[in-house]
């Protein structure tokens, strides 16, 4: 099975934000789950879309 991914320009895209905001969450520890391909500072990001799909739902708000 197949693991699907984004780069940070599609999920910024997905979201409808900026992907400077993407790696503000980063830092900070907000957002989806990310994964690192290396080890070095300018490493590329990916985000896993299970973890995006399961981020997204554990910020559903339902109104009462």
């Amino acid at each position: 099975m197949e693991m699907i991914s984004l780069t940070p320009s599609q999920l910024a895209e997905r979201l409808q934000i900026a992907e400077q905001t993407l790696r503000k969450w980063r830092l900070s520890g907000a957002g989806p789950a990310y994964v690192k391909l290396g080890d070095t500072r300018n490493a590329k990001v990916r985000y896993r879309l299970v973890d995006v799909e399961a981020w997204e739902q554990s910020n559903r708000i339902t109104p009462e």
